[in-house]
């Protein structure tokens, strides 16, 4: 069966767009300290909250690496361990090996703090 020149040209570019790689939408989170406690690794003891879903991503590590300089001037740590700053940002799957094994886990990539986060964007920080 020949395809005809018409049909060529939309295969090739639908193919290549199913072929990119999918990028990850940024939207804006609340990221904290849930409380729990684990005795081993990995310990989903931190989750964050998608502001534009409600999703709670348990489990979440930060990567803040990406964060303009003013913002990485902040005090950053206690403000997120406590859910105290909405960051802008998106959820990355990156494989980590812990103790030999290979895990696939959520991170937050950060790309810049937004504002203060309001109490009732916080409580997610508290629940179990």
């Amino acid at each position: 069966m020949m395809l005809s020149r018409h049909l060529t040209l939309p295969i090739i570019i639908a193919a290549s767009i199913c072929a990119m790689p999918a990028l990850a939408a940024e939207s804006s989170y609340v990221y904290c300290d849930n409380g729990l406690r684990c005795f081993k690794q990995p310990c989903p003891s931190s989750s964050a909250l998608d502001l534009a879903t409600g999703k709670i991503i348990k489990g979440v590590s930060i990567d803040t690496g990406g964060l303009p300089q003013q913002d990485q001037a902040l005090d950053l740590s206690d403000k997120l361990y406590a859910g105290k700053i909405v960051v802008r940002g998106s959820i990355e799957r990156r494989t980590q090996t812990i103790t030999g094994k290979d895990y696939t886990l959520s991170w937050l990539v950060a790309t810049r703090v937004v504002r203060a986060a309001k109490d009732s964007e916080r409580e997610h920080c508290f629940s179990r």
